[in-house]
């Protein structure tokens, strides 16, 4: 049956105010949020593409009683050690604790969340998923569907497909019921709202803004896969299902372990520190794409996500960002992940040498903004790695003196500058620019180096006129 209402109210992405980001070391190529105590944006299969809006619980006891978590703002969140994503949340109520464990399969585009209910013995929990495929929530389609047996939760647009599998503890389908629906109209939250119960039992909906809701056992697991439509992405969801939520969980923790053995050092810094370092450690490595090797985007986020449903957020490619990004990881060790990102910069950096504002993992540009600091940090980048002698080989002259070329024909001003908006000169962007030609000389013949050193020191002694 047809859910009514289409195409649904229109949608929106969710707030930004994040509890973790997370992802897996392993070949899966999928990124998570959480925020208010459950599941926000998870992206796929690169980390510039959002997927979902979120995926959240309603309780009930099926007699007008219902409670959606992320409303009670009553929750704690752990892990089993600083810088691990690996996610514990515990939603506190006075008839109930619902804790979750939230991990991604290592090898399959998949997040795997697990659940379990205690309190009050009438009560249930109902998953409620928002599909974003694609960046928005326009034009989904959502279905209840049965994959060779096993009633799946599932939702396409154009090239992508989601599935939301559930198992109980015997690895058997675990759904007791479902409904797909348009979004503020007939959607799963809104049955709640009007009727206080779960009552409608809608097949499909769509296209439009969508979203689907089931009901679980107590104790079960989710599986959020993800495909070139709803089979595979049922497969892959279905699969990961076949396996304990407890190795996976044991297998997240222990990869991330060693990865901060290997890379976040704290080395010289006081034990009280050492907590940060690694949670920041991990943030940035989470930040990292898996198609394009060396691209990190801003931030895992949709800013003022809920009031737009604009694709872009600050899920793009600032060259200011990534080179901040990639110098604390050469900090800490990982330059192996520094040079990715300078490699990454040689192949976007545009033909009269400088980059875009923002772009997308592939390179297309975003905003049209010219910003002379993203002119001269990948210099810096370059430059930190040569003096380490970390550059591996990479040819980096040709990208630093196409780079100063800029610097020097449009310095020191901008057409934006003071937080991406207004023109003119300001004491960071000027600092940057003063040190990617002084640190760039290095990568210049004599004659150029020369030229490139009077420029900079005529800017340095000219900051304070300016």
């Amino acid at each position: 049956m047809e859910a009514p209402g289409a195409p649904g109210i229109p949608p929106t992405w969710t707030s930004s105010d994040k509890d973790m980001v997370g992802a897996s070391l392993g070949p899966s190529r999928l990124w998570f949020t959480v925020g208010h105590g459950i599941v926000n944006e998870v992206y796929w299969p690169r980390v510039d593409l959002p997927q979902i809006r979120d995926l959240g619980f309603i309780v009930a006891d099926g007699k007008g009683f219902w409670s959606e978590v992320k409303r009670g703002a009553d929750y704690t969140i752990a892990t089993p050690g600083p810088g691990i994503p690996a996610v514990q949340i515990l939603h506190r109520h006075s008839r109930f604790e619902l804790a979750l464990r939230i991990a991604p399969d290592p090898d399959r585009d998949v997040l795997l969340v697990e659940l379990d209910l205690k309190g009050d013995p009438d009560l249930a929990p109902y998953a409620l998923l928002a599909p974003h495929l694609g960046g928005t929530g326009s034009g989904n389609r959502a279905e209840v569907f049965t994959n060779r047996g096993r009633v799946v939760l599932c939702a396409e647009q154009g090239p992508f497909g989601l599935a939301l599998a559930a198992a109980d503890p015997g690895q058997r389908d675990a759904w007791r019921g479902a409904s797909a629906g348009y979004v503020g109209i007939s959607d799963g939250w809104q049955d709640f709202a009007r009727n206080g119960v779960m009552t409608w039992a809608y097949d499909r909906a769509g296209p439009g803004n969508v979203a689907l809701m089931g009901k679980l056992p107590r104790r079960s697991v989710l599986a959020l896969g993800f495909g070139s439509g709803k089979e595979a992405a049922a497969t892959l969801a279905i699969s990961a299902l076949a396996r304990p939520f407890e190795a996976v969980w044991r297998e997240q923790v222990r990869a991330w372990q060693a990865w901060h053995t290997e890379k976040a050092h704290a080395t010289g810094l006081p034990g009280e520190f050492h907590e940060q370092v690694h949670l920041s450690a991990m943030v940035l490595k989470a930040h990292q794409d898996k198609t394009y090797p060396g691209a990190m985007v801003a931030s895992l986020s949709v800013p003022w996500g809920n009031s737009t449903d604009d694709p872009g957020g600050y899920h793009l490619v600032w060259p200011r960002d990534l080179v901040e990004s990639a110098g604390a990881l050469l900090e800490l060790g990982a330059a192996e992940e520094a040079r990715d990102a300078l490699r990454y910069l040689i192949a976007t950096q545009l033909d009269d040498g400088r980059w875009a504002q923002n772009q997308w993992l592939g390179g297309t540009p975003r905003w049209g903004g010219i910003q002379l600091d993203e002119v001269g940090f990948p210099v810096l980048l370059a430059a930190a790695l040569a003096e380490r002698e970390a550059l591996g080989g990479i040819e980096a002259q040709d990208m630093v003196r196409r780079a100063l070329a800029y610097l020097v024909r449009h310095g020191p001003a901008t057409e934006q500058d003071r937080w991406e908006e207004t023109a003119g000169i300001n004491p960071f962007t000027l600092a940057v620019a003063i040190a990617a030609l002084v640190a760039g000389a290095e990568f210049l013949d004599e004659a150029e180096r020369g030229d490139v050193l009077l420029l900079a020191d005529d800017w340095n002694a000219r900051i304070e006129e300016w």
